[in-house]
């Protein structure tokens, strides 16, 4: 990667989020000056575990809050932004359809209406959307496309499919917003917080924190990308948007197109563990479990990425679970104490 990033003025919001964390440790790598908006000053994050909070700037305020992001994009000279918050727990969507709403549709658009306000020193939006956009699709037409309609049911992948649906009206020619759409598979790895995600609650299980309590069958079939490749591949599409703004509107998918089930997903975290025994329990509570609001089987490919910017993941599923268990064993252990 050239040096692009070095002293470039990047806002993200969704900061104190997993990807948001992970994110800005590889920005501040990079030599970037980094900003991030957060809801509220929750420290039990990966930005704070890792100490990452004293080298940015942070500013406290709504998602919502056209006016505070004006004043950020104006005032800081903002070059770059990646939109990663949202509300993104899919029980939660279900139960409280209007707070999933107003966090992803109406957060999205009060940004993207200040970027409007004050364009001239942005050079590329990264915006994230994600493969739940696409709804329900038969087996026979996987790996999503592109160029799929979206056909989003439940109340998360409907608010993720407005968010993108307006960052591509941002970037028609009527505005000529710097902005690209992502749609990405399921993201794992060190810092992902969310103890509702299959990966970190299996972890936290598998290495004796808590008991894992299914949701379902475990037969829901999801492709999963490591954070580590997920932070590569933004830094390589901000470049790239900004350098080639021809591009701007534009969608891009990735995931390794390597599904794999819930069930053996966690069939391999709990033996990277060691832990046999906890698994054949949890194996037994699984049959028959049914669940709603989520999507039977997803797979993504990485073709139009790799086509544009030369992108591929770089770390396999099991590597990046033993990975993923390091950090988990050294994080959870120091909570311990």
């Amino acid at each position: 990667m050239s040096d692009y990033w070095r002293n470039k003025k990047v806002l993200i919001t969704g900061i104190n989020g997993f990807v948001g964390g992970n994110l800005a440790k590889s920005l501040l790598e990079h030599g970037a000056e980094v900003f991030g908006l957060v809801r509220n000053e929750n420290k039990r994050t990966f930005l704070y575990h890792e100490k990452l909070d004293a080298k940015i700037r942070i500013f406290l305020g709504d998602l919502c809050d056209k006016e505070l992001f004006g004043r950020i994009i104006s005032e800081e000279q903002i070059n770059s932004i990646f939109h990663l918050a949202a509300q993104v727990e899919v029980g939660v969507g279900m139960s409280n359809p209007f707070l999933t709403f107003e966090t992803n549709v109406r957060g999205t658009y009060s940004l993207l209406e200040a970027c409007r306000l004050f364009p001239s020193t942005l050079e590329s939006i990264v915006i994230a959307s994600s493969d739940k956009a696409y709804g329900s699709y038969p087996v026979e037409r996987m790996p999503y496309k592109e160029d799929y309609p979206l056909l989003p049911q439940y109340p998360y992948d409907t608010s993720k499919a407005c968010g993108d649906l307006i960052a591509q009206s941002y970037a028609n020619d009527v505005y000529n917003l710097p902005i690209i759409v992502t749609r990405f598979c399921n993201i794992y790895g060190p810092g992902q917080l969310n103890f509702s995600a299959v990966v970190p609650d299996g972890f936290r299980s598998a290495l004796g924190y808590s008991k894992f309590v299914p949701r379902s069958d475990g037969s829901m079939t999801r492709d999963f990308l490591h954070v580590d490749d997920v932070s590569d591949l933004y830094l390589t599409m901000g470049e790239g948007l900004a350098k080639n703004p021809t591009i701007a509107g534009e969608i891009f998918n990735a995931g390794p197109n390597e599904p794999v089930s819930v069930k053996d997903v966690l069939k391999l975290i709990f033996s990277l563990a060691n832990n046999q025994k906890d698994f054949d329990e949890i194996s037994k509570l699984m049959e028959n479990k049914k669940t709603t609001g989520e999507i039977d089987y997803q797979s993504m490919d990485f073709d139009k990425v790799n086509k544009h910017f030369g992108w591929s993941p770089k770390i396999g599923l099991k590597d990046g679970l033993k990975i993923t268990l390091d950090w988990f064993a050294d994080y959870l252990q120091k909570q311990k104490g």
